[in-house]
C-alpha cells in the first residue's frame, strides 16, 4: 500500500472516529457520503462503524443489519455494536406496535433476534455474568467455600470479574 493511501486512510479513520465520539451523526454521515467508493474504505471498521451509527440516526434497520452481519467486529467494539442491533430491533417493534415496548417484548425480540456472531463471541451472559467466568467461580467456590482475599483477587483476574463482583458472587450464593 502506498504511503498516500495509508495517510487517507489514517485520516478517514481519525474524522469517523472524531465525529461519532462527538455524537455529531449529520457531519457524519455528510462525510461519508463525500469519501470515494473505494475498495480500501469498503471493509474498513472505523468506516464501517460509522455507517452503522449513521444508518441507525436514520431509521435504516435493514441497513445496519447488513453492515453488522457482513463485517467481524473487533471484540472491542462489540458491546457499542450489540446495543445498536437491539435498540434498532426495539425501535421497529414499537413502530408497528404504535406503543412503547415492555420488559418482556423486549426479551421476546432479543431471542427473536439473536446477536449475529459478528458482534458477539457466542457465549451466554446470565445475570451480567459470562458462562466461562460463572463456571470458574463455581469451580473455585465448590473446591474451597471461604476463599482467601488474595484467592478472591486471583479468581477475578483469571475470569475479567471485579474484586467486588467476585465477592457478591459468593455472597449472593450464600457460599461465604
Amino acid at each position: 500500500m502506498e504511503a498516500s493511501s495509508i495517510n487517507f486512510l489514517s485520516l478517514v479513520q481519525c474524522m469517523c472516529e472524531a465525529l461519532h465520539q462527538r455524537g455529531d451523526v449529520e457531519r457524519l454521515a455528510s462525510f461519508l457520503w463525500s469519501l470515494p467508493p473505494s475498495e480500501l474504505l469498503r471493509g474498513n471498521e472505523s468506516v464501517l462503524r460509522a455507517r452503522a451509527v449513521v444508518a441507525f440516526h436514520r431509521g435504516s434497520y435493514h441497513e445496519l443489519y447488513a453492515i453488522l452481519e457482513s463485517h467481524s467486529f473487533h471484540p472491542r467494539w462489540h458491546s457499542d455494536l450489540q446495543s445498536l442491533w437491539f435498540k434498532a430491533h426495539y425501535r421497529e417493534a414499537e413502530k408497528i406496535r404504535g406503543r412503547p415496548l415492555g420488559a418482556v417484548d423486549k426479551y421476546r425480540l432479543r431471542k427473536k433476534y439473536p446477536l449475529p456472531k459478528t458482534i458477539w463471541d457466542g457465549e451466554e451472559t446470565v445475570y451480567c455474568f459470562k458462562e466461562r467466568s460463572r463456571n470458574a467461580l463455581k469451580e473455585c467456590y465448590a473446591r474451597n467455600r471461604y476463599p482467601t482475599p488474595d484467592e478472591k483477587r486471583a479468581l477475578a483476574k483469571r475470569t475479567g470479574l471485579t474484586l467486588t463482583q467476585v465477592s457478591n458472587w459468593a455472597a449472593c450464593s450464600g457460599q461465604s
